[in-house]
């Protein structure tokens, strides 16, 4: 019987929650890397080098990193349903005004600006299923939830290319359209957010009596479970060693997603085809990973392991970008992107599954919006170096391979930190033997 209860149980929860945060992320990660179609003609209107375009696509991530922190710590306090939805109408209105740059100091300070409107939702967003989804089932949401970004990339390609084609409509620039049209979903989602989305199970009306005390009593007993063994406190969010450890592997996989959203319709760009075809071969790599993604992860939730799913799909990733730099013909190029996105977007959801299995309540807010802040720094680096590099060498290659180094790091270090904690629990039974 209680088996039945705990299936029904998921099944509504995932039905309401998972469809409608797929969509907010979709919305957000395109009107974060669209940036990339826009330089298609942006560069020449506003005369920005590679280096422009690569500062100005990773210092987002900059506004990102210095306000994830406090957001996410508001987002706990006030509930996700108030947050989200002032953090999604503050980065609409601002996406917007993208398509009102003009010098490479406007590009800056939009870009930053954005960063600074949609610090918090990513970690939010993770913070909030860990109220909703035990943690046995959360590599796998986080998975479906995680497929918005690459389903961004194949939907968001092709409309971002077309919008491109409205230019000198009204006398404004096709790259000014995209940044207009595309940020008026997220205005629209801000609104809807306040009356959809219901903070915690406790206020869940659309539960069931006997399914909402399931829920919360499942939930309750997990975070006891945690606070026999952890500290919740903010410190202890900011300052755990495994914390920070997931930090520096998340740096490598955010520089590895971001160069592909900001900088694949470029390399693609330089094969001589048309913005178009542009939108439409950057729209496979990202389908294929949605595939492998949601393969990877009820795996890694079916087997209950974490580490090899993380440094395995890094290696792919690795794989996948030193082919890309050694391939200059449209069906290798594509198929070499396909293999980094597929390694990429497979090793987040077992990554994002870590922290809350030894974090919970404030540290939980802390520790995630740590890890997500501080590793989404390689969204500055990763980019910015490529333009850097394509400025000095005329070539993506090098830039290619600085990233491959960066995932080749993340492997080392998320098997250092497995290794350290089998170390940790082994000597803690012995201890407890003793």
């Amino acid at each position: 019987m209680d088996m039945d209860l705990e299936k029904r149980v998921l099944r509504k929860i995932t039905w309401r929650i998972v469809p409608f945060i797929m969509l907010l992320y979709l919305i957000a990660y395109i009107d974060r890397v669209n940036i990339g179609f826009a330089a298609l003609t942006m560069k020449q209107d506003l005369g920005f080098s590679a280096s422009v375009l690569g500062f100005g696509a990773g210092i987002f991530f900059v506004g990102y990193f210095l306000f994830e922190v406090p957001s996410n710590i508001i987002l706990h306090k006030v509930g996700a349903r108030l947050w989200i939805a002032r953090v999604m109408l503050t980065w609409g209105l601002i996406a917007g005004g993208m398509a009102f740059i003009h010098s490479s100091t406007s590009f800056y300070v939009m870009r930053f600006l954005l960063g600074v409107a949609e610090a918090g939702f990513f970690p939010g967003i993770i913070l909030y299923l860990s109220y909703w989804f035990p943690v046995r089932y959360r590599a796998s949401v986080i998975a479906l939830f995680m497929a918005a970004a690459p389903i961004a990339t194949a939907i968001g390609s092709p409309i971002s290319a077309a919008l491109l084609e409205m230019h000198g409509f009204m006398n404004l620039a096709g790259w000014q359209w995209m940044f207009l049209i595309e940020a008026v979903p997220a205005l629209i989602l801000g609104v809807v957010v306040f009356f959809y989305m219901t903070d915690r199970p406790e206020k869940a009306t659309w539960l069931a009596a006997d399914e909402k005390e399931w829920l919360i009593q499942t939930m309750q007993q997990e975070h006891q479970q945690k606070q026999t063994h952890e500290h919740h406190s903010i410190i202890r969010g900011l300052t755990n060693p495994k914390v920070l450890a997931l930090a520096c592997v998340y740096f490598g996989t955010s520089a590895g997603l971001y160069t592909l959203g900001i900088w694949a319709p470029q390399i693609i760009k330089e094969l001589g085809v048309s913005a178009m075809t542009v939108g439409f071969l950057n729209a496979i790599p990202p389908i294929l990973s949605v595939i492998a993604m949601i393969l990877w992860s009820r795996h890694s939730d079916r087997t209950g392991e974490r580490t090899w799913h993380v440094a395995l799909a890094c290696l792919i990733a690795v794989a996948g970008l030193v082919i890309a730099a050694q391939t200059h013909n449209a069906l290798g190029l594509i198929a070499a992107l396909s293999v980094v996105n597929i390694g990429i977007s497979c090793s987040k959801p077992p990554l994002w599954s870590m922290p809350t299995m030894f974090l919970s309540g404030t540290a939980a807010a802390t520790g995630i919006a740590t890890i997500n802040s501080i590793g989404n720094l390689g969204g500055f680096a990763g980019p910015a170096m490529i333009g850097w590099i394509k400025d000095q060498t005329g070539s993506f290659n090098g830039g290619l391979y600085f990233i491959a180094g960066l995932l080749v790091i993340s492997t080392v270090l998320t098997l250092i930190l497995s290794a350290s904690h089998k170390t940790k629990m082994n000597a803690n039974n012995a201890s407890n033997e003793a």
